[in-house]
């Protein structure tokens, strides 16, 4: 019985992450009018946040709609455990949520800006320069826990470094973009968690 609830919970959480960003990203298409390169993203970072993002996706599904198919990443957590991740996961949507609101059409699918794009200072970015790529990685970590599951873990943990990895080349085009405000605006946050002090 708690199987099939913490299914529900993976397939509900994933789901609506999945429908926050989606409705997020084309109304900032929509009303920036303006689809964002990817260009600038060197090919073998994007090739590797697409293909691994396609199995950080749909890892979490497959376990939702039949948890046999992933029982050979079992781990063994407790179900004290694993509804810890149920409300990590949940807390994470609120979070995302947040985040998409606080960015408004700036949010971009790449390290490139959009032209008409103004730097977000309010909501989680008050504090933190990438609260996507924090909060995503909770939310992906959550499900990993829920389902059990080494592989989802591992993939967020992995998917986060890769992130980490072009976060450099995304900060070059905000400087590029804002110049000393966006210089300005690094020294007062962190990177994906608050500065301490």
């Amino acid at each position: 019985m708690n199987e099939t609830i913490f299914r529900v919970f993976s397939a509900v959480i994933l789901l609506s992450a999945v429908a926050i960003s989606v409705y997020f990203r084309s109304k900032a298409d929509r009303d920036s009018g303006e689809k964002v390169s990817t260009k600038d993203e060197g090919k073998p970072i994007f090739l590797a946040l697409r293909l691994g993002g396609l199995f950080l996706w749909f890892s979490p599904l497959i376990y939702a709609v039949n948890p046999a198919w992933m029982a050979w990443s079992r781990i063994g957590l407790a179900d004290s455990v694993r509804w810890i991740g149920v409300g990590v996961g949940l807390a994470s949507l609120g979070l995302i949520y947040w985040m998409f609101k606080s960015i408004g059409t700036g949010i971009s699918p790449t390290v490139a800006t959009r032209k008409e794009h103004r730097l977000a200072t309010s909501g989680p970015y008050r504090w933190i320069r990438h609260p996507l790529y924090t909060f995503g990685t909770l939310a992906f970590l959550s499900l990993g826990t829920i389902a059990d599951s080494w592989f989802i873990i591992l993939l967020s943990i992995l998917a986060f470094i890769l992130l980490a990895i072009r976060t450099p080349n995304e900060e070059a085009h905000l400087v590029e973009k804002f110049g000393d405000e966006y210089r300005n605006y690094m020294k007062q946050t962190g990177r994906f968690f608050p500065k301490l002090g």
